[in-house]
């Protein structure tokens, strides 16, 4: 049976709240409190000589919400808000500067981000909040923030991408890692591309991508390297070292939500890779405090106005070569499908009947008596109150969240490539053994019926968690676990190894232009069966 938009919305919340109720720190309807103190009454101008100076952290204390913690090393945030002098400054707490071992609910450490450029002060939360229903992507909430017993001001509190998150979202810890970061004070070295940035293309040697990425585990760049020859040179065996679908799940995010401070912006910038256990990396979004169109810069010719923010290209850049994450990957049709599929999900589970308005006046409403009493907030409670239906600003112009987006959701729903009809999966089982059969099963014979013209039908299933997902393709022949030839009921056995007797699986269904999955979900929920249960 094909499930509703309102209740894969409703699912949806259901794991927004999942997640959030996994540490109070990060649960996002409770702000929380950070109480800083210094010994030194001139540590602004401390802090602002750190940050010129590199990475150096002033030594401090910490309240929050009640706990004390001692010793902890504090800076200013290397982002684009950063201004010296400024009274709002966005902020980085090490909790384990001195003491290796110390953390708050597991965490050790703290970004405070002052929320540039969002006179709504909901971009990030709302953001990173519908990012976690289909990728890894940070948490995030709010907290006010007072040093030395004065008001800071309200922060979003968002969720470093550390050991603890990857351990979290990919199992492990011990896989390369590697941040984005573009060096823009300075000329690409000699002999890189200059118009490189962190969009991986293949470079010509190691001087070119430590000019735009940061290595944050101990070893790795050979593997990073591989990754962008592939892109280049191998595409057809990309899938061994991407997680491709997660992937398309950014690519199709970062446009939906016109978030150009990104991988599909100028810079190609603002996310990790993660090497998982099976080999592949996986993207994972960060600073989304200018997303839903508040940078507006594609890379190519000047800044978009309004209206083309509205009407952006769903397939942006697949021409470009200078962005092989896109166009290389959506270069090759099965992709494109899955991806467009991805561009049809977020806009009909959070955009297709403004579903996100109610959440964003809920967060305003939240936090509205923490925002009139900062002394230092960017904007008037006029501009955030103005900030979903109207562009605030005279020189940045940034567009009201609902005004961009009310005319984004009418625009790719109306899109030729995004009304195609996908195939449509249902009656998904594993045959269980027949009425009164003594025979035992020893096979998963999974069954789908797929209608709607479906181009080719896969099921992806694993045996544990340990293991990556198989790809099988599932036939209507009548010979492989199905029913009657060509009678839409596709079906394929598959057996288990290892002394393995439970199954997780998910159907993906192809069609000429478009791409289905059952579970729609099937980022977070699979079907399951197990042979004691098929042979009761």
């Amino acid at each position: 049976m094909k499930k509703s938009t309102l209740s894969i919305y409703a699912l949806l919340l259901g794991f927004a709240l999942h997640l959030n109720a996994q540490g109070s720190f990060y649960e996002v309807n409770t702000i929380q409190t950070i109480k800083i103190s210094f010994e030194q009454d001139n540590w602004r101008y401390i802090l602002d000589s750190l940050r010129f100076n590199g990475e150096g952290m002033l030594l401090g204390n910490i309240e929050i919400n009640g706990q004390a913690l001692q010793d902890v090393g504090i800076r200013y945030r290397e982002s684009r808000s950063f201004q010296p002098g400024k009274l709002r400054n966005s902020l980085y707490i090490k909790l384990n500067f001195i003491d290796k071992e110390r953390n708050y609910e597991g965490h050790k450490a703290i970004k405070l981000s002052s929320a540039l450029r969002d006179p709504s002060m909901v971009r990030e939360v709302l953001g990173y909040e519908i990012a976690r229903q289909y990728m890894p992507a940070p948490k995030a909430n709010y907290s006010k923030v007072y040093v030395n017993n004065e008001y800071y001001g309200l922060f979003v509190n968002v969720e470093v991408i550390d050991d603890a998150f990857l351990k979290d979202n990919f199992g492990n810890s011990n896989g390369t890692f590697v941040r984005c970061e573009p060096n823009l004070a300075e000329a690409a070295p000699s002999g890189c591309k200059s118009d490189g940035y962190g969009s991986l293309q293949y470079d010509n040697g190691a001087k070119c991508y430590l000019h735009n990425f940061q290595l944050l585990s101990e070893s790795g760049w050979d593997d990073l390297i591989e990754l962008t020859y592939t892109l280049d040179q191998n595409i057809a065996e990309i899938e061994r070292v991407l997680d491709v679908d997660r992937t398309l799940w950014m690519l199709a995010y970062n446009n939906v939500l016109v978030n150009l401070s990104s991988y599909s912006g100028r810079y190609s910038q603002n996310y990790y890779l993660y090497r998982d256990q099976f080999g592949r990396f996986t993207p994972v979004i960060y600073d989304l405090n200018l997303c839903f169109g508040s940078y507006k810069n594609t890379g190519t010719g000047s800044d978009l106005k309004l209206n083309e923010l509205q009407a952006m290209d769903p397939l942006l850049h697949v021409d470009n070569p200078t962005k092989p994450l896109i166009s290389k990957l959506l270069g090759n049709e099965e992709f494109k499908n899955i991806y467009l599929a991805h561009v049809k999900s977020i806009v009909n589970d959070f955009f297709r009947r403004e579903q996100y308005v109610a959440r964003v006046k809920e967060l305003q409403t939240l936090i509205r008596p923490a925002l009139e009493e900062d002394p230092n907030r960017y904007y008037e409670m006029k501009d955030f109150d103005a900030s979903l239906a109207s562009t605030i600003g005279t020189r940045s112009r940034i567009p009201g969240i609902q005004e961009l987006m009310s005319a984004r959701a009418a625009y790719l729903k109306e899109h030729p490539l995004l009304t195609v009809l996908p195939p449509e999966i249902g009656d998904v089982k594993v045959l269980g053994r027949e009425q009164f059969s003594t025979e035992r099963i020893t096979d998963f014979k999974i069954q789908a019926k797929v209608d709607k013209f479906p181009k080719a039908v896969y099921a992806l299933y694993r045996f544990n968690d340990n293991e990556a997902f198989k790809k099988v393709k599932m036939m209507d022949d009548g010979a492989n676990g199905d029913e009657q030839p060509n009678d839409s009921i596709f079906g394929v056995a598959v057996k288990p190894g290892n002394g393995a007797t439970k199954i997780e699986y998910y159907i993906y269904a192809e069609g000429s232009k478009s791409a289905a999955f059952d579970p729609p979900l099937y980022m977070h929920e699979r079907h399951t069966a197990s042979l004691e249960a098929l042979n009761n």
